[in-house]
């Protein structure tokens, strides 16, 4: 459960990262939107990346565990067959 938390607490702290990173771009589209009369071009794509970059960082450590779910499974079988192979 611990290990847990702490792999959330970081997961948290680099969406939090993206989207300060997200806003001060944003604060920066309003000038540059108004000077080039891009409209919503920019504003949605800086909230598109940072979405995916949100996405892309939570799906890591879903797949981050079930890799280590996987080893741990392998090794409890590696240890039944060393089980069984010593008492034959």
């Amino acid at each position: 459960m611990n290990n847990q938390s702490m792999g959330n607490g970081a997961l948290i702290g680099m969406t939090a990262i993206i989207w300060a990173f997200a806003t001060g771009m944003l604060a920066i589209c309003i000038p540059l939107v108004s000077m080039t009369k891009s409209g919503l071009i920019l504003p949605l794509t800086v909230i598109t990346g940072s979405t995916i970059a949100t996405v892309v960082v939570w799906m890591s450590n879903f797949n981050r565990l079930s890799l280590r779910n996987t080893i741990k499974s392998l090794e409890e079988r590696i240890n039944n067959l060393e089980t069984n192979t010593t008492k034959s």
